[in-house]
């Protein structure tokens, strides 16, 4: 490669090189894009659960019914019109294969598709107390006379033939919600009247965002095709409604902190090197980082978690300090190759000890912290090997020293004159260890549901309609266990009587289980033993039919269904699938191999002690998913802070080996321990309960006070290199100062939480840095 006298490449050669990066870059982000699959799960930052508490609320949170729910509500329009959009929603919807069900009170027939109706009698408890005889028969007939003649008709007329006792419309009245609301105009209203209701369960699980986006856009179109009134207005509500809520505010959220960063950030860079290459080219270890990043988590596991591309977001203002070392360290007559080489065993060291506190994740059995480490271990290693090795071709050689810098010289000289606390920094640190103890209120943040970014008055609005629909409590629910679904089945059968008993005494206000849908084979055999064989069947149909103005062969297709449930295999939870009936069942039935369970949920739960008792004596157990949750948290806490703790140890290992003398080691670890307690007082002191992203920042603050730390160690007592050290160390602490500021006031709790203790954490290592580990220079002290 041809260089000019000095040794230096020309300015095309450079620029022909940073092209050719900027392209391989370009090249990479496709190939990843094309690779990476994000999730939205958020049991892939859960340790494995270890009691049936904890794994019904990581199946809940995953795929369970309650994270596929859509509430839905029309208004400010009168109650007909409402109705009729409600329906006409309801009719758009259930065409839809993004919902595996759409209910809004109508009692229609879709619940039951034709191929299921011959086995009503099967799936119904009416044969349990009657017999279909020639009673019981001409009271239906009778019935269905005075039906015909009713502005009911056009409804009830083509179920006669097939179905004159109406035992269809009696199963899908049975199964509309135990306390649905009430019902105008055929469909649910709230208790005002003045809100139309629906609910829909899309057949994607609730983290899937873009499945959810879809299942939203299809509610609002159908919304838009219904609206009958200008005025009418859309409320949605539910998981997948906030996912997608929360996407949207993130997608927002990241572009104008991406966009002010990004301003900032280059305006900053100009200022410090009056140089418009340095912010384009300071870019480059910034890309490659966060490509080398999300490529090697997409190889090694299944999907991205959008909290590992959040977290790596934060990443940059940790790697934007590489090359502003270097661009920094620059000297006259120095090549950017040397002044890399001269660096490189302060950055690796740095580097080193970040990574393998990073290191430690990978052993803590949490898919999502695994994912971290990954992420951050492989950016922050590309981040540093590309400053080191590529960054340094492509800058101009040095024509100024920062050292030469007189504005710098008297800063350096007013900080030189400061005191070296010693005493003052041994009561700080034990004041803050006070208030970290004895600051009132809970130390840790265990309730997940804090840590979600859906605003108050939108929780509201859930629990509102919640509470107009008859949802079931989220957080109670009794379990039933067994071999095999019969067994369970058959349990969930004996525990019924229970539970009306339970509802008669007000101890809950209702109760769903699967056997409302799907009774047990057992049930559905002695229901068979009840049905009358063909001959016996039409002679009780001969003398019902005689004193009715029905004709005597109306009713063949009757007599062909009964016939056939009579001689039917019974019905099965496979046999429901592709049916409306199989979300129901599957949310209320959990089959895996050798194992099944019966969840029973549970509405206006007033007295947990007695459904807890009732549900022990027929062997159930009432669960608390609330306290299954913090438990989760508990462990996963306990295993970061394991992991934490041993970074720390090979943390001081790896400087220790670095510079392999005590009181140096003492020098560069002080302002990072320290700012550490002051992070965690400061936090404490404003009320603040710590959650799980506080410690994982942590992790990047102590990183950062590391560098600085090292920095300044490297400098000795050089003075010129003192103050390039300074300028460095200025410029990465505002630049790192102002992305972590900006994530600090961010909506979304994780993100806020990050940002907040790094941008804390910025402040305070820098100013320990400066006061603990800068050394007096050679001429400070004259013999």
């Amino acid at each position: 490669m041809t260089r000019d006298a000095d040794g230096f490449l020309t300015s095309r050669q450079r620029l022909a090189l940073a092209l050719l990066w900027l392209a391989l870059l370009l090249v990479a982000g496709w190939l990843v894009g094309q690779h990476l699959q994000l999730s939205g799960d958020l049991r892939k930052f859960m340790p494995a659960a270890q009691t049936p508490a904890q794994h019904l609320l990581m199946d809940e949170l995953g795929e369970g019914p309650g994270s596929r729910l859509l509430l839905i509500a029309v208004t400010n329009a009168d109650p007909a019109t409402l109705a009729a959009q409600s329906q006409s929603m309801r009719k758009a919807l259930a065409s839809n294969p993004l919902f595996a069900l759409v209910a809004n009170g109508d009692t229609g027939l879709e619940a039951i598709p034709p191929r299921l109706r011959p086995y009503r009698y099967l799936l119904s408890d009416t044969l349990d107390s009657q017999r279909l005889d020639a009673p019981m028969l001409r009271d239906a007939l009778d019935a269905r006379v005075q039906d015909l003649g009713s502005p009911a008709a056009s409804l009830i007329e083509p179920l006669v033939p097939s179905d004159p006792t109406l035992e269809t419309l009696k199963l899908a009245e049975s199964w509309q919600p135990a306390n649905a609301p009430q019902r105008l105009y055929d469909v649910w209203f709230d208790h005002t009247g003045r809100q139309a209701l629906l609910v829909a369960e899309t057949v994607a699980p609730g983290f899937d965002p873009n499945a959810q986006q879809a299942a939203v856009n299809a509610v609002q179109q159908a919304f838009a095709n219904a609206r009958g009134d200008d005025h009418a207005q859309l409320i949605l509500s539910g998981p997948g409604a906030f996912s997608v809520e929360i996407g949207n505010r993130t997608q927002r959220e990241a572009g104008w902190i991406g966009t002010i960063d990004t301003i900032s950030l280059v305006l900053l860079l100009w200022f410090a090197y009056r140089s418009w290459k340095a912010p384009l080219l300071g870019v480059l270890p910034l890309a490659s980082a966060g490509l080398a990043g999300l490529g090697a988590v997409a190889c090694v596991f299944d999907g991205v978690h959008g909290i590992t591309v959040a977290f790596g977001f934060t990443l940059i203002g940790v790697v934007q300090d590489y090359p502003i070392h270097l661009f920094s360290h620059q000297r006259a007559g120095q090549s950017p190759r040397e002044s890399a080489r001269a660096l490189w065993p302060t950055l690796a060291t740095g580097v080193a000890s970040t990574c393998i506190a990073y290191v430690t994740f990978l052993a803590s059995g949490v898919d999502g912290l695994k994912q971290l480490a990954v992420f951050t271990i492989v950016g922050l290693g590309t981040a540093a090997l590309t400053t080191r090795f590529l960054l340094p071709w492509l800058l101009d050689p040095a024509v100024r020293d920062t050292a030469d810098s007189p504005r710098l010289a008297r800063l350096w000289a007013q900080i030189s004159r400061l005191p070296r606390p010693r005493a003052t920094l041994a009561v700080i640190a034990v004041l803050a260890v006070a208030v970290v103890v004895f600051a009132p209120g809970e130390f840790w943040q265990n309730d997940l549901s804090k840590l979600t970014p859906v605003p108050a008055e939108a929780m509201a609005r859930d629990t509102h309609l919640r509470g107009e629909l008859g949802a079931p409590d989220v957080r109670y629910v009794i379990t039933l266990g067994g071999p095999d679904a019969e067994s369970v089945l058959r349990a969930s059968e004996r525990l019924r009587p229970q539970l009306d008993a339970l509802v008669a005494r007000k101890a809950i206000a209702g109760y769903d289980l699967p056997t409302r849908y799907l009774p047990s084979i057992a049930t559905q055999r002695a229901r068979q033993a009840r049905l009358p064989d063909p001959a016996t069947l039409q002679a009780a149909l001969s003398d019902a039919v005689a004193s009715t103005p029905f004709r005597a062969d109306a009713f063949a297709d009757f007599a062909r269904d009964v016939d056939l449930a009579r001689r039917a295999r019974p019905l099965t939870a496979a046999d429901l699938d592709g049916t409306p009936l199989a979300a129901s069942v599957g949310g209320l039935l959990r089959q895996r191999t050798g194992h099944a369970t019966a969840l029973v949920s549970l509405n206006g739960l007033r007295d947990p002690a007695a459904v807890s008792s009732a549900a022990a004596a027929q062997g159930a157990q009432l669960l608390d998913l609330k306290q299954a949750s913090e438990s989760l948290v508990v462990a996963y806490r306990q295993r970061v802070l394991f992991a934490l703790g041993i970074a720390a140890l090979l943390l001081i290992a790896t400087v220790w080996l670095a510079l392999r003398d005590t009181r140096r080691v003492l020098r560069v670890l002080a302002p990072m321990a320290l700012t550490t307690l002051l992070i965690l007082a400061v936090l404490r002191g404003l009320g603040i309960e710590l959650n799980l992203f506080h410690l994982v920042a942590l992790i990047l603050a102590a990183g950062l006070g590391l560098d600085y730390g090292l920095f300044f160690e490297h400098a000795g007592d050089d003075r010129a290199e003192q103050l390039r050290t300074l300028h460095a160390v200025i410029v990465c602490s505002l630049t790192t100062l102002l992305v972590f500021a900006l994530l600090a006031l961010s909506s979304i709790p994780v993100l806020r939480a990050i940002g907040s203790t790094v941008a804390i954490g910025v402040f305070g290592n820098f100013i320990l840095a400066l006061l603990i580990t800068r050394k007096p220079v050679i001429d400070e002290h004259p013999a």
